[in-house]
């Protein structure tokens, strides 16, 4: 259910108390005039509704979800599209304005509303009039303007729970007949909403503030000069990821099962960290196996380690960090030509982020590394016959620095990619593992619009875009002791074997690095309106977008020596000629470069006619269109697409807008169907984000209404049905599942990487499958592989648990003699017998059909209803209680749907009452937040083959109350 906006002031053209002047067809109008689907809330619907962030929004708009993502972004979901996209080249399908201009990157989302105009959510492409073209939608935040002649001033104080504070505060000056400013601030602090079991202060706590000084310069009564500058900031413990959940796999091939989301931990040994220090894989490179870590087939570094069934309560050694800032700057001048208006405007951003914390949210064992530590410790001290000490003795004050015993020291997250080889490295007793997403980007736009008012029948707008993204950072890091110890003593003994200086590998950390991405976009767009009658208007419009993506990038992980006594840039190595980062180029590349290019033609029809003054109806067509982009570089190499293309929606629907009783009802109906091709869907596949392009069809309804039976009542209500559906055959790999559903597939877990793939009978013949992979694993194990020595004791292949959703069995080995062997390449050289045959290989897993199957953050159900009452009181003081419900139904975060990727439906509730004094000069408030204290999930993420397969959920906050005061005048 939506509230719509509550009244603005006379002098804004306000019409009656329910209504509010937009600009969703860029120039004011009442909402109730626009035939677009539009949700407007200004600055005191804001405050009464206790909406003080985007992620609040979703809680009174319908059919609007939002949600944090893995990666420190988040998706504005509208009628079912959101920000399935990820990599650094993907766009938004909701566009987020400022001001009515593009915003890219932007953190507009962490911070508080503050001093506020309004904010628009207008459903449903808005090329023909919005900067960049979107999907899904726009949201638009207009902050309050200075006000001519008059001097004003506000401030907000609160106090709540979890040591909550928060300051708001505004001052309007007028510094002359035709100029003033407006300055405006936030700041927020509070303790944290997790415990940690380890100890330390509560996480995911706050810390942030936002300032904002606007300037508008009125040389002549037709000329309107705005400047505008902000800054946000913040510097806390904030966690990107609440909870973790696993249903557990015990054989270590997945990580996690498929039929439900425990609190119970995931068997690390389907990891990369753990199959990289694995007996099993150090036999096949003849390594002794005692330096191993561990057995694949053995109890993992979360055996027995339990995880807390409390949403908000974890076990880290490692405390989460979170920085983000963005610094804004808006140029704005508008003049009307009699008839003719114009308008130039541009914008400036910066954007920093910078985030890390534990990477599995829990403590792992470390007595299970006793072996191979106390090994290492040895043949560092020169007293392993055979291992010269000069080649251990680096990796083991490295990383045991006082022996085996002590501590246990894990690469921090550099830039130059040496860790903890290079002293950038990070202590502890327990073995550390954490992740770290960062960027650094800077934009600006350029948008110019000439339109019309004409007395005639005819009027237009016309209007062009520039804008242009320059990201030159951009990393999301993967840090473990595990991955440090392999990537050190594989180098080692690469580096002996070869009599070459003593080396590791690098880089000793996991490291996705968009090193440059540029973003040049131009759009051409304009609108016609034709008054056909007095009641009946005709409105055209089309754009032209074109849109160029170039981006360098690599992904690296123990990929080439560096001698341990570099202490330059790792890709300074004399061996760095080893590393490809692109393959599909012929020689050694240290960097993928692509570039791709989309152009194209979109529009919009809409009929609307007025059947009266106070009613609406309108039929509309239009098109929207999101550019395509490029892959992130693979790591390991497998086969898939290296870009994805644009996104397009063919968008039809009706609406009814309309006032009864001279406001006391305000009733606004909205039907649509949606032809979607080319949705952008992402998944992670080796340790990589794969984008693909699907079909859908989507078709809703919505229902916003306000009552207000006399001026002291305000009763809100709305609701929104959506259904989503994967159009026609769609095959499709699911990581959980690389099986396929199928009982006659094999699912691997590749000692070498800890990616997944599958093999699979072309017969349904499951016996032979499992029979074929047994021989392999075999040959393996016997040493008749080249290149592989003997001794890896691979064990035949496993059925999971029957409650596991799995229909394939498992099991360790080597994906790429696996699909030699497939191919026929050892039939008759004595590692396979020629007899196998009818066997096929998936290096992404066997796909299924998800024809049919949701679309993802697109609950059928929501609805909402707030009440509010108006107690006057005869010395001029009032007493305004007020109450909110919102529920989201039941949705999915995944494609694949299922009960393991399902989000069950959520309600909310708040409250508030709030004494004005006389003349609204001051006030003073209690409130509470989700008084049901419900853990709510908006939406998840499943992490890679190589790191388990577990979910990171992402929720709305705990029950927050307090009091407040403020005054304004």
């Amino acid at each position: 259910m939506s509230v719509p906006a509550m009244a603005q002031d006379r002098d804004d053209g306000a019409l009656d108390s329910n209504v509010i002047i937009v600009t969703a067809q860029r120039q004011a109008q009442s909402a109730q005039d626009v035939p677009i689907a539009v949700s407007a809330f200004s600055g005191a619907a804001l405050e009464a509704q206790q909406i003080e962030n985007s992620s609040d929004l979703q809680l009174t708009l319908p059919n609007i979800t939002f949600t944090k993502t893995n990666f420190v972004s988040s998706s504005f979901t509208i009628r079912g599209i959101g920000d399935l996209c990820v990599g650094a080249s993907c766009d938004q399908a909701t566009a987020i304005h400022l001001n009515d201009s593009p915003l890219f990157a932007t953190r507009l989302f962490e911070t508080e509303f503050f001093d506020l105009e309004r904010v628009e959510v207008l459903r449903g492409p808005q090329g023909t009039l919005f900067g960049r073209n979107a999907t899904a939608g726009v949201v638009n935040v207009v902050t309050a303007k200075p006000r001519m002649g008059e001097f004003q001033a506000s401030g907000d104080a609160e106090y709540g729970n979890y040591n909550a504070i928060k300051v708001k505060g505004m001052v309007n000056l007028p510094l002359g007949d035709n100029i003033a400013f407006r300055g405006a601030g936030v700041y927020v602090k509070r303790d944290g909403y997790t415990t940690n079991l380890n100890g330390g202060p509560d996480l995911d706590d706050r810390d942030m503030y936002s300032v904002r000084g606007s300037l508008r310069f009125e040389p002549t009564a037709d000329t309107t000069i705005d400047l505008y500058a902000s800054y946000f900031r913040e510097d806390d413990n904030r966690m990107r990821i609440q909870k973790q959940y696993c249903q557990r796999d015990p054989t270590g091939i997945l990580g996690c099962l498929n039929s439900s989301r425990n609190a119970e931990s995931f068997n690390a040994n389907s990891t990369i960290a753990a199959t990289l220090s694995s007996r099993e894989f150090l036999a096949t490179q003849g390594i002794p196996t005692a330096f191993a870590l561990g057995s694949l087939y053995g109890p993992d570094q979360y055996a027995g380690v339990s995880v807390p069934a409390d949403p908000r309560t974890v076990n880290t050694a490692f405390t989460p960090e979170y920085f983000a800032s963005e610094l804004t700057f808006q140029g704005k001048i508008e003049h009307d030509f009699g008839p003719i208006s114009a308008q130039l405007s541009g914008t400036y951003q910066k954007v920093k982020l910078d985030s890390r914390q534990d990477y599995n949210n829990n403590i792992g064992r470390r007595d299970i590394y006793a072996t191979g530590l106390n090994t290492l410790a040895a043949a560092a001290a020169g007293a392993i016959p055979g291992l010269p000490a000069a080649y251990f003795a680096p990796l083991a004050s490295a990383i045991i620095p006082d022996g085996p015993n002590g501590v246990l020291c894990t690469s921090d997250t550099d830039t130059i990619g040496l860790g903890v080889f290079g002293g950038n490295s990070i202590c502890d007793a327990t073995p550390l593992q954490f992740d770290r997403s960062n960027l650094d980007n800077s934009s600006w736009s350029v948008e110019a619009i000439i339109s019309s008012d004409l007395d005639g029948p005819f009027n237009f707008l016309v209007g062009g875009i520039y804008a242009d993204s320059h990201l030159t950072e951009n990393s999301y890091y993967v840090n473990a002791f595990g991955l440090d110890y392999g990537a050190g003593l594989l180098g080692s003994f690469i580096s002996l074997a070869n009599g070459l200086p003593p080396s590791f590998l690098g880089t000793p950390y996991y490291r996705n690095h968009s090193d440059d991405l540029t973003v040049k976009s131009y759009g051409l767009f304009g609108e016609v309106y034709f008054d056909i009658s007095d009641k009946l208007k005709l409105t055209g419009g089309l754009r032209y977008n074109n849109d160029k993506k170039k981006v360098r990038a690599r992904t690296t992980l123990a990929d080439f020596l560096v001698p341990y006594s570099q202490t330059t840039d790792a890709f300074e190595s004399p061996f760095v000629g080893s590393l490809d980062a692109d393959p599909g180029i012929p020689g050694n590349q240290l960097f993928q470069n692509r570039e791709v290019k989309f152009n194209e033609i979109t529009g919009r029809a809409v009929l609307d006619y007025k059947i009266t003054d106070d009613n609406l109806i309108y039929a509309s067509y239009s098109r929207g269109y999101k550019s395509g982009g490029i892959n992130p570089p693979l790591q390991p190499i497998f086969a898939a697409p290296e870009s994805f293309r644009p996104e397009q929606v063919d968008a039809f629907e009706i609406g009814s807008k309309n006032t009864f009783g001279d406001g006391a009802l305000q009733l606004n109906l909205t039907a649509f169907y949606y032809k979607y091709k080319g949705l952008q869907l992402s998944k992670i596949v080796a340790r990589t984000a794969v984008n693909e392009n699907i079909d859908a069809d989507i078709y809703g309804a919505e229902v916003e209404a306000i009552v207000r039976p006399d001026p002291d009542w305000m009763i809100n209500m709305g609701f929104s049905y959506l259904h989503t559906k994967v159009k026609g055959d769609t095959f499709n790999s699911d990581p959980r599942d690389f099986g396929g559903g199928r009982s006659d597939a094999v699912i691997i877990k590749d000692i070498t990487n800890a990616s997944n793939c599958a093999v699979a009978s072309t017969s349904g013949n499951a016996a032979g499958v499992n029979a074929f992979v047994n021989t392999i694993n075999g040959a393996i194990n016997a040493g008749l592989v080249p290149g592989l020595a003997p001794g890896a004791g691979l064990q035949p292949t496993t059925a999971f648990p029957a409650d596991g959703g799995i229909a394939s069995t498992g099991a360790f080995g080597i994906c790429g003699v696996l699909e030699a062997a497939a191919a026929g390449a050892f039939a008759g050289a004595g590692v396979v017998p020629a007899a196998f045959g009818g066997i096929e290989y998936f290096s992404a897993g066997v796909p299924k059909n998800i024809r049919g199957n949701q679309l993802p953050q697109a609950p059928q159900l929501k609805f909402s209803t707030g009440v509010q009452y108006t107690m006057n009181f005869e010395n001029g003081m009032n007493l305004v209680p007020r109450v909110d419900l919102a529920y989201t139904g039941e949705s999915f975060g995944s494609i694949f749907n299922g009960n393991v990727n399902r989000i069950k439906g959520y309600a909310q509730a708040n409250a508030q009452i709030q004494l004005n004094g006389t003349d609204d000069r001051w006030y003073v408030r209690g409130f509470v937040q989700n008084i049901f204290d419900s853990n709510s999930e908006t939406g998840l993420y499943v992490t890679d083959q190589s790191s388990g397969l577990y979910t990171n959920i992402f929720s709305l906050e705990p029950r927050r109350y307090g009091i407040g005061a403020g005054f304004k005048f």
